[in-house]
């Protein structure tokens, strides 16, 4: 019997080939990303990993053909990435270059799981490869709030990572090795890095989680700001739309999705590893304290949650899971981002 997953979104099928965690593709300093030169019907990469974008006559991304003049850029975790759309036709950025804001070509600069830390590294990796950059608008939020409860994870004032549990445990092994090794005396081994996520964690209060999450983005939007200011490149920061930020109650569709995706789940139901941050009221928190976080740094904020909220139905189906959306999801985000950030 197939699964309502199966039948109502098929291509999640290749988006769990796309994001096999024996595939995946580790890079110095940004830790991981998008599996490069990937093909499917649903998601195709460039030779560097990242996704294609569409115009209306023409396609583009940062590894691969580039258009000669300004562009604009989508950046983000998986959500700026596409994951759940049925192709690279459907993506936010190519609606937005095809669509709703055509007036400049839109790049997909994003990556699966990435926090606000890895948004920026991924921007200084590879800006050399950009033609002049004209917006820069960065949709995130979800992962790096997540991430800022681990406490057992942060380590030197940084925020933790996705899949940072299994880089911290090689490490230790690597230490372990060399500790055998050393001639010195006296030394007292330092205990193992806890599993990530740990049993014996105490998670922290949801306001010190945002705190956290909160100093994370605007000091790495001050950085953004410094490297557009050579550009001339506008900033703006747009809090993702998440399924259960923008209503108690989701769609039908959606709701089948959901409840069959917290019974298949090995890791626990959505309640129980995302409850605490993921309610309307904390995605509302949130919001009120990256408002004055981006203003302190003169960037243009938007939490698209109740603008979203505002434009759709009760019964209208966005999501393929209570974070990404499906392809009529992407196109009226695409449409609110362009009217609310004033492109054209």
């Amino acid at each position: 019997m197939k699964l309502h997953r199966e039948i109502l979104t098929p291509q999640m099928v290749q988006y769990d080939d796309f994001s096999s965690r024996g595939e995946t593709q580790y890079l110095p300093y940004l830790m991981y990303f998008n599996r490069p030169d990937y093909r499917s019907e649903a998601i195709n990469t460039d030779r560097l990993g990242f996704r294609i974008s569409h115009g209306v006559d023409e396609q583009a991304s940062v590894g691969s053909t580039l258009p000669d003049g300004p562009v604009r850029l989508l950046v983000g975790g998986s959500v700026p990435l596409g994951y759940g759309s049925t192709s690279d036709a459907t993506t936010m950025a190519s609606r937005l270059w095809t669509k709703h804001a055509s007036s400049r070509p839109w790049l997909t600069y994003a990556g699966h799981c990435y926090n606000s830390t890895q948004e920026l590294l991924l921007f200084l990796l590879y800006r050399h490869l950009l033609p002049p950059v004209e917006e820069v608008v960065i949709l995130s939020g979800f992962n790096t709030l997540v991430m800022s409860r681990l406490v057992e994870m942060h380590r030197a004032d940084q925020g933790p990572f996705y899949f940072c549990g299994e880089f911290f445990e090689q490490m230790e092994e690597v230490r372990a090795r060399h500790r055998k090794t050393s001639r010195g005396f006296g030394r007292r081994a330092k205990p193992a890095v806890p599993s990530w996520p740990s049993p014996d964690e105490v998670r922290p209060e949801l306001d010190d989680a945002i705190a956290s999450a909160v100093d994370l983005v605007g000091r790495h939007l001050a950085s953004w700001q410094v490297l557009a200011a050579a550009t001339g490149a506008r900033v703006s920061f747009v809090l993702q739309p998440m399924a259960t930020w923008l209503r108690a109650e989701p769609a039908p569709e959606e709701k089948l999705i959901f409840d069959e995706l917290d019974r298949i789940s090995k890791l626990g139901t959505w309640e129980a590893l995302y409850g605490d941050v993921s309610s309307v009221a904390a995605g509302q928190r949130y919001a009120d304290a990256l408002a004055p976080a981006c203003e302190r740094q003169g960037v243009r904020f938007v939490n698209l949650n109740p603008v979203l909220r505002a434009a759709v139905t009760d019964k209208s189906w966005l999501y393929v899971d209570r974070a990404h959306l499906t392809d009529e999801g992407n196109d009226i985000v695409a449409a609110l981002l362009a009217d609310q950030l004033g492109l054209s």
